[in-house]
């Protein structure tokens, strides 16, 4: 069996030996083999491994996520799909800002005044202050809102790009499993369920299993939550539902 010390993985896939280190202190990725005199080797399958982990760095995914995505059981097939059902996301995205962007500039070169749809294109799909302004006007008074308001504020661009790479990581999971054929409560779709929760929780507000099934319900009452998830995947906002509600059963269960 072939195998590798840290430093030669550190210069054959250029991660620094302090990197590879910190990762074998937390047990993201533990070196499986040893040599005869104890030091500790890299093999095949901890160098697949370590694939993964890097990629999930590049999506901007933090440390303790990555750690639960590949605990979750899925073979490194599963974790390249996801992978790239992501990357083609933000490459559909950055196409179409690509595109609106180049239509501004040729309308500020031939001085053309901008039509609201065409202005429009530059917001894209997600951003919306009207939804901001009812969502305040609803919940503005409550502790979550307050809470996540608080934690957003101090959030920077970068920030922001992590937070939705994470929710893409989210939806990814939540769509593998739809489109697999397995049930809201397998365990893949309510590991999915699980970190929908928390990511919640640890980005906007403290998120409860009975708190998160009241949001379930609500996309599927709400037709606008309920597009977002559909445009995904049809079927996918019951799925979502579903699939939290058996994940709030098995904690509860358990606890």
């Amino acid at each position: 069996m072939t195998t590798w010390t840290v430093g030669q993985v550190a210069d054959l896939f250029g991660v620094t030996v302090r990197t590879l280190h910190h990762y074998d202190a937390i047990g993201l990725l533990v070196p499986s083999a040893r040599s005869r005199a104890g030091y500790r080797l890299y093999t095949a399958a901890d160098l697949t491994r370590l694939q993964q982990v890097v990629v999930y760095r590049r999506l901007e995914l933090p440390l303790d996520e990555i750690a639960t995505l590949l605990g979750g059981g899925e073979d490194a097939a599963d974790h390249l799909r996801r992978q790239r059902a992501t990357v083609m996301t933000r490459l559909d995205e950055l196409r179409e800002l690509v595109t609106a962007i180049d239509r501004a500039l040729e309308r500020e070169m031939s001085n053309e005044p901008a039509t609201p749809e065409e202005l429009k294109e530059l917001f894209g799909d997600g951003f919306s202050d009207e939804y901001e302004q009812e969502a305040q006007e609803r919940w503005g008074d409550t502790d979550a809102w307050k809470q996540s308001a608080a934690r957003t504020k101090r959030y920077t661009k970068a920030d922001w790009a992590q937070v939705k790479a994470e929710m893409e990581a989210v939806n990814t999971a939540l769509v593998a499993a739809l489109r697999s054929g397995q049930p809201p409560t397998s365990e893949a779709a309510m590991d999915a369920a699980e970190q929908h929760r928390l990511h919640i929780h640890d980005r906007f507000y403290e998120l409860d299993h009975t708190f998160h099934r009241a949001l379930a319900d609500m996309y599927v009452a709400d037709p606008r939550f309920t597009k977002t998830y559909e445009d995904l995947a049809p079927g996918l906002a019951g799925y979502v539902r579903d699939a939290i509600h058996a994940n709030a059963d098995r904690h509860e269960t358990a606890g």
